[in-house]
C-alpha cells in the first residue's frame, strides 16, 4: 500500500541523529516518497540536500510567512536558483499566518505574492500555509490562478494541513487547488474537519504528516511525529470516504504524483 507523505519537515532538528531510521521505518510502512518543504532559504537548501541523499525524497523551496520578516527581492533570485534543482517539485511553503503576528501582514503579503509570481514563471505548483488568514489567502490565490500558464491550470498547488472552513475549501477547490489533511483529521473533536475531508473530490485530496508536528491518533501528543504515521491519517480518510485503505492509498498517491509531477517510484526504499 504505497503512500506519499506530501509535507514533512524531515530536515528539522527533531530528526537529528535518527533521520536514517525514520526514513527506513517510513519505507517499511509503505511510504515510498516524502516531500520536504522549506520555511526559509536555509531549510530549503537542507531539503534539497536530503533529496540528494535519499532517492524517494523531494523538496519544495520557499519562505514561510513567519520567516518573511526580512524578505527582500534578492531572496527571489536565490529561490529561483534553488528551484532549478531536478528534485525541487514546488514553491513552498508560502502563504499568510495571522495567528502568531510576528511579521506585519503587508510584508507577509508582499513575500507571498512575489513567490507566487516565481512559481508561475517556473511552472511549479505551490504549497500554501494558511493560519487564521483564509479569506486573504484565497483572495490572493484567486487573483493569481486567474492568469496561470497552461502547465499549472489544473495543478496550481495545495492548501496544506487544511483546517479552515467549508467556504474556504469550496473556494480553493473552485480554482483547482488540492487540499492536504494531517493528524487533526483523526482527533476526537474534529467532526467539522472530517465532514470537509469526506466531501473533497477524489482527485483533489492529499495526505501528509507535517512531521514533526501534529501527531495523529493514537499517538497524539508524542513527538516527533514521523512520516510512517501518514498511514493512520490515510486510514481515517479512507474510512470517511467509504474506501478501502488500499483504494485510498492508490488515489492519494496518484494525486500527489500528478500535482508534483513525480516520476513513478520503482520500490519501497526512499
Amino acid at each position: 500500500m504505497p503512500l506519499i507523505d506530501t509535507h514533512c519537515h524531515l530536515n528539522l532538528d527533531a530528526f537529528d541523529g535518527i533521520r536514517d531510521t525514520i526514513v527506513r521505518e517510513a519505507a517499511e510502512h509503505g511510504v515510498t516518497r516524502i516531500i520536504i518543504p522549506g520555511i526559509d532559504l536555509t531549510t530549503s537548501r537542507e531539503a534539497l540536500d536530503l533529496a540528494d541523499t535519499y532517492p524517494g525524497i523531494y523538496a519544495a523551496v520557499g519562505i514561510q510567512p513567519n520567516s518573511a520578516g526580512d524578505f527582500d527581492p534578492s531572496m527571489i533570485e536565490e529561490l529561483r536558483a534553488l528551484a532549478a534543482h531536478p528534485k525541487a517539485v514546488a514553491i513552498g511553503e508560502i502563504g499568510l499566518d495571522y495567528h502568531w503576528d510576528t511579521v506585519p501582514k503587508a510584508i507577509q503579503t508582499h513575500a507571498f505574492e512575489a513567490q507566487l509570481r516565481l512559481a508561475a514563471e517556473l511552472n511549479l505548483p505551490v504549497i500554501i500555509h494558511n493560519r487564521e488568514a483564509g479569506d486573504d489567502v484565497l483572495a490572493v490565490l484567486e487573483t493569481w490562478a486567474a492568469d496561470l500558464p497552461e502547465p499549472l491550470v489544473n495543478r496550481p498547488g495545495v492548501l496544506h494541513s487544511f483546517s479552515a472552513s467549508q467556504t474556504i475549501a469550496d473556494r480553493a477547490l473552485a480554482i483547482d487547488f488540492y487540499l492536504g489533511f494531517t493528524g487533526p483529521v483523526t482527533f476526537k473533536k474534529a467532526d467539522d474537519l472530517r465532514q470537509i475531508a469526506a466531501g473533497v473530490p477524489d482527485d483533489r485530496i492529499l495526505v501528509e504528516t507535517d512531521s514533526p508536528y501534529l501527531t495523529p491518533h493514537p499517538f497524539r501528543g508524542r513527538r516527533p511525529n514521523t512520516p510512517a504515521h501518514v498511514r493512520f491519517i490515510a486510514a481515517r480518510l479512507a474510512d470517511l470516504r467509504g474506501l478501502t485503505e488500499t483504494a485510498f492509498a492508490d488515489l492519494s498517491t496518484a494525486n500527489a504524483e500528478r500535482l508534483f509531477a513525480l516520476p513513478p517510484f520503482p520500490d519501497n526504499t526512499p
